[in-house]
């Protein structure tokens, strides 16, 4: 299995092969800038270009008490306090980036980017090996996809993964609607800007 990181000016893509032979690669580089001008890998999976790194925007901080269904509302696993300058001190930052309420999530993306609808994750999911028919139920589902998006280290439990295709899926955790933090180094939650689906 390759895997590397090819660099461009600021900008950095992601390639995994498996190559039977010599190959020659071609790689594009696209612009994955917040607007707090930090810089993001992107993987190209299928034709389909998607971040390689959790988001770490944020413009304000907030305690997991607080919360809006309506309202923007930004989160760093753990962190209680309103500091963003002492959020991105923590660890937690460092590593697994912001939680989003799904008001922030929609607008957080850096320019040009935007949340995946429903039908670009099943995309994603058919490129990692699931049938239209697993694509298209709800809950778990599937057999390896998870395992090959997650990265090979950082998971409890040794519940790693092979990152496959280099999407390097990180246990961030979530903020639940009772207000605590839960799952951080256990799980991770992706958005989609599809609404919630009956």
């Amino acid at each position: 299995m390759l895997c590397c990181s090819a660099h461009s000016g600021n900008n950095t893509t992601i390639l995994t092969n498996s190559p039977g032979s010599d190959k020659i690669y071609f790689i594009d580089f696209f612009e994955c800038i917040d607007a707090d001008k930090r810089n993001y890998k992107i993987v190209v999976v299928d034709k389909m270009i998607w971040m390689a790194e959790n988001l770490a925007y944020f413009p304000s901080v907030s305690p997991s008490s607080e919360g809006s269904l309506t309202e923007p509302f930004y989160y760093v696993n753990g962190y209680n306090g309103k500091s963003v300058d002492e959020a991105r001190a923590t660890s937690v930052y460092k590593t697994y980036g912001v939680l989003y309420n799904w008001t922030a999530a929609k607008s957080a993306c850096p320019t040009g980017w935007h949340l995946p609808s429903d039908t670009e994750w099943k995309k994603l999911e058919m490129a990692l090996g699931m049938t239209q028919a697993q694509a298209d139920t709800t809950g778990g589902r599937g057999t390896d996809q998870g395992t090959k998006m997650k990265t090979t280290s950082g998971w409890y439990n040794n519940g790693n993964g092979t990152n496959a295709v280099g999407f390097s899926a990180l246990p961030g955790g979530n903020r639940a609607s009772n207000g605590y933090f839960y799952y951080l180094g256990q799980r991770g939650f992706w958005w989609s800007s599809t609404d919630f689906l009956t």
